[in-house]
């Protein structure tokens, strides 16, 4: 794999843990506690789905 190709990867990646972040703290905590979501851990729970 290139060096582009693994940036591109790596940038890829971020980009999903931001918006996997940002939308976990968007929801409204009735909503994310029905889905057993609790807001406050939204970084480990993106770091989780992202990366594995």
């Amino acid at each position: 794999m290139t060096t582009f190709n693994k940036l591109r990867t790596v940038l890829a990646k971020r980009a999903a843990y931001n918006r996997t972040v940002t939308e976990i703290r968007s929801l409204p905590l009735d909503i994310a506690l029905d889905l057993d979501l609790y807001p406050g851990d939204a970084k480990r729970i993106a770091r989780q789905a992202v990366y594995g």
